[in-house]
């Protein structure tokens, strides 16, 4: 053979290999044309960083407050002034130099919540930001009322606080119709299981968790809004994108939960993920998608003994599972479980920043009843791959956030606030 028939040979070949490449990138995967969306999408941007090299951050640990009821959530401002509820006295408000006021709630407080129901695992409970907050001073809580309801409700109520943060004003229900538990059941006493947590997403849009009630047919319900996750504009109508299955409420973003109290959303992604209070044989991490199923399903339990036809305490991971992939195959696959037994998995929230080192990125989970702390790594596609506890004091756990410095905050049921900081 020639060296010049050879040399053009080669380049038919680069040229044939050239144009298959061309045509498979033009060409639809199967799961980019079908209709319905994967159970679990990709990242929209790149994961964090690999920091598994990292060393881990030394944590430095300040306990700011000793006094609080029952603290329950915690938000930050830009400038690092501090919102945070009480279950049973409201929402407060504590500045930089340490001085608190009380906004929202019962007597005491600049605005009086005359409607707030403070009864076993509910009062006030979650709350968040605008992210407009600068400018138009709204602030979020979930709480439970008897106003003008029978039975009794758990609502999302707005107030507007002013620029000295001393006063709340304009109160504004937008949500007024979650399922709350309003009597005792065979499985426990009212005001059980009303998740709680409210956060606004990097969408802008609000999202709300909701417990399941102890009532069997809640989670799966396509109009109750019991046992779901909801994703609200700011002023509490349905968000665009929600994808709720036909003939649900267009607010359900998310459904077929037990009791929700962990709500957070992953660095790049955005997607939200959530920690969940599990029954007697464990608890659940999930990333979610819009109408997503997390496999919940507490009812109609053949074999199983079902006081009051709540099955979510009588069998076992087999005969009563978390996310029931018999009944429903295509529900949300967990990140991690929290096998053995529940542990009353409540707050949860990513660490950010390269302070935290080997940290930075990870998922942090509170356990109230294990009373502890754990670190999740997550690979691309969300799933767990290690988990390790954190060295802090034993605490029931009830609410985890970052401030703007990069400091994270912890409520604990005790009634303390700590400040924790990497070193």
């Amino acid at each position: 053979m020639s060296m010049i028939l050879f040399k053009r040979m080669l380049a038919s070949r680069a040229l044939t290999a050239s144009f298959t490449i061309l045509l498979a990138a033009c060409t639809s995967s199967p799961s980019e044309s079908g209709n319905a969306p994967p159970t679990t999408p990709p990242p929209t941007t790149p994961p964090p960083t690999d920091t598994s090299s990292a060393a881990a951050p030394t944590l430095q640990r300040t306990v700011v407050t000793t006094s609080l009821a029952n603290p329950w959530d915690l938000a930050f401002t830009a400038d690092g002034t501090l919102f945070f509820t009480e279950r049973c006295r409201g929402l407060s408000v504590r500045r930089s130099d340490g001085t608190v006021t009380r906004l929202f709630g019962t007597s005491g407080s600049a605005l009086l919540a005359t409607d707030l129901v403070c009864q076993g695992q509910s009062g006030m409970m979650g709350v968040a930001l605008d992210p407009a907050f600068a400018t138009n001073r709204f602030v979020y809580v979930m709480m439970t009322s008897n106003q003008r309801t029978n039975p009794r409700t758990n609502r999302v109520v707005r107030v507007t606080v002013n620029e000295t943060f001393t006063t709340a004003n304009a109160r504004l229900d937008l949500v007024d119709d979650i399922a709350f538990k309003d009597a005792a059941t065979p499985n426990g006493g009212a005001g059980a299981h009303s998740g709680g947590r409210v956060r606004f997403g990097p969408d802008g849009l609000l999202y709300v968790t909701t417990g399941d009630n102890h009532d069997g047919p809640l989670p799966q319900h396509p109009t109750r809004l019991g046992g779901k996750v909801l994703r609200l504009t700011a002023t509490g109508g349905a968000a665009p994108g929600n994808n709720a299955p036909a003939g649900f409420d267009p607010r359900i973003y998310a459904y077929g939960f037990r009791n929700v109290q962990g709500l957070t959303f992953r660095p790049g992604s955005g997607q939200p993920f959530i920690a969940e209070h599990g029954p007697n044989h464990s608890d659940e991490v999930t990333p979610l998608v819009a109408g997503g199923n997390g496999g919940w399903d507490p009812q109609n339990r053949s074999g199983l003994t079902c006081p009051g036809g709540y099955c979510g305490y009588a069998g076992s991971a087999t005969t009563m599972p978390m996310t029931d992939l018999t009944r429903f195959p295509d529900a949300l696959r967990p990140s991690w479980q929290n096998n053995g037994a529940s542990q009353g998995m409540g707050p949860a929230t990513f660490l950010t920043g390269t302070a935290w080192r080997a940290w930075n990125g990870r998922l942090l989970v509170g356990i109230m009843g294990g009373q502890r702390l754990e670190l999740l790594t997550l690979d691309a596609a969300g799933m767990t791959t290690t988990t390790s506890r954190v060295d802090l004091p034993s605490a029931r756990y009830r609410s985890l956030v970052q401030a703007p410095d990069g400091a994270l905050w912890i409520a604990t049921d005790g009634g303390e606030l700590w400040r924790v900081v990497p070193g």
